[in-house]
């Protein structure tokens, strides 16, 4: 999608006009003369207030170049607003057909105008955005090819910005939609592969080195599915200088999750392919970051693997033993991720990095407690989280910190081994944290639980239903802020 900054209309198929709840009905001179004071009407007749979320389609009629004429609440003109406005245009316009978009949100800002620039952009890209490689010809609607930013300039370098990102995200929302017959440990590998640069080095393991490497916990849920489990390791160092940080940030890359022995009903099983939605923000971020060019150095891991039934795969009671040398008693097959997480966990901790992060549709117990809106964020540090917690507001994607309550670590207390992998239905997800926790050392860490918002069960606001991208802005901000 080509980018314009400028400061009036040439004629797109679709002009989006954004009005704030201050000033619902404060449409330009020209909109005015154009359509005569019957559009002011039209808006009071329709309780048009300027709320975030609301839209009001008027045909032009011929009185514009354009098809369609949009007007779109600003709410209060936040960023977060803006982008919710941008991408109910962005939707509209895939809907429509539409190839090119004219966007006019100046007017409702309450913050500066990189800002906005930035999150119009992203917002355009979310919502223009459709999965429908295995649909029809006949159904599928074109998406923009060009945007064009109105009553503003002099913000290239904020609206690049908003593009990167809004492609990072579109390239884990791929992953995630696609079907798990196109994408496994193999494939996804693949993905990363195909990333490399100067300063983007990848490295791929096969099922013999990860066996050789001593990652019980990935070669015990991978074993089970006749495609094999890979290991990811790609190292971006930045351009522009030494690296001020380095940091590893691990993705859950389970491509399809039957349950292993411990087998999923149907219904719980229709859209596992979703649960690599970690390891896809990773390759989304990836995909960013060389032509970003943070000054941070980053080593992005991820265990690939199926968790399936194949007569080779792992049982209950089994005890792993895992590559920082703890035993894990295997209580529930359908608690993978954690086993596969803890692997990526302790490789990380003998990279020498300042800190570690893992992003993970790890527990349903995450979605009972936030719902599909929030990530659930874990770590003993309040420094960390509070840049965490910035970057994700930025980036509007919300986050809510949850507690790593060392009591419940008795509930995770094994027979046989070090510890067990499941504590439970009560803190579901505040066990598998602590879990996770065992694998880290004395590194500062987070983890984000995203099992809500990395996958819609319906389309929201103005992203479609399926994959989401969840964390891949958060992830690019807090990375280019270092």
């Amino acid at each position: 999608m080509r980018i314009e900054l400028t400061s009036s209309p040439a004629g797109a198929d679709v002009l989006a006009v954004g009005l704030s709840e201050a000033q619902p009905h404060d449409l330009s001179e020209d909109l005015l003369a154009t359509f005569g004071p019957g559009l002011v009407e039209h808006l009071e007749d329709e309780e048009f207030k300027g709320k975030v979320g609301k839209k009001l389609e008027v045909a032009t009629l011929g009185r514009l170049a354009g098809r369609w004429l949009l007007v779109v609440g600003t709410g209060a003109g936040t960023a977060d607003d803006l982008r919710h406005a941008a991408g109910i245009a962005g939707d509209f316009a895939r809907t429509k057909g539409a190839e090119t978009l004219e966007l006019d949100l100046g007017g409702g800002a309450s913050v500066e105008p990189a800002r906005w620039v930035q999150a119009a952009v992203e917002g355009v890209g979310a919502g223009n955005y459709r999965y429908d490689r295995y649909k029809p010809e006949t159904e599928r609607k074109a998406p923009l090819s060009e945007l064009r930013l109105l009553g503003v300039q002099g913000q290239e370098s904020a609206a690049r910005r908003g593009r990167l990102h809004a492609q990072a995200q579109s390239v884990a929302r791929d992953l995630v939609n696609a079907p798990a017959d196109d994408i496994y440990p193999a494939t996804l590998a693949q993905e990363v592969v195909q990333l490399a640069a100067d300063n983007l080095k990848v490295e791929v393991w096969d099922e013999g080195r990860i066996q050789q490497a001593r990652m019980g916990g990935i070669w015990g849920v991978g074993r089970g599915s006749s495609r094999p489990p890979r290991f990811v390791h790609a190292r971006f160092t930045p351009k522009r200088g030494p690296a001020k940080a380095s940091i590893a940030v691990i993705g859950k890359g389970v491509t399809f999750d039957a349950g292993g022995l411990s087998i999923k009903p149907t219904s719980g099983m229709l859209t596992m392919r979703c649960d690599m939605g970690g390891a896809a923000a990773v390759v989304g971020m990836l995909s960013a970051l060389v032509e970003l060019d943070p000054q941070v150095e980053v080593h992005a891991i991820f265990g690939a693997v199926e968790n399936m039934l194949g007569a080779n795969a792992y049982k209950l009671g089994d005890v792993l033993t895992m590559r920082n040398g703890k035993t894990v008693e295997v209580h529930n097959t359908d608690a993978e991720g954690r086993l596969v997480l803890a692997d990526c966990l302790a490789f990380a901790t003998e990279l020498g990095v300042d800190s570690i992060i893992d992003m993970a549709t790890l527990t349903g117990g995450a979605v009972v407690a936030l719902g599909e809106h929030y990530g659930a964020l874990f770590s003993d540090s309040d420094d960390y989280v509070a840049s965490w917690q910035a970057a994700s507001e930025d980036a509007g994607e919300a986050l809510w910190r949850m507690p790593l309550e060392p009591l419940y670590k008795e509930m995770l207390k094994a027979e046989w081994g070090a510890i067990k992998n499941v504590g439970g239905r009560e803190a579901s997800s505040i066990t598998a944290a602590l879990f996770l926790e065992e694998f880290v050392g004395e590194h500062t860490w987070a983890h984000f639980d995203i099992a809500g918002p990395a996958f819609l069960s319906k389309k929201d606001r103005y992203l479609d239903k399926g994959g989401t991208g969840f964390m891949v802005r958060t992830l690019l901000r807090w990375l280019e802020s270092r």
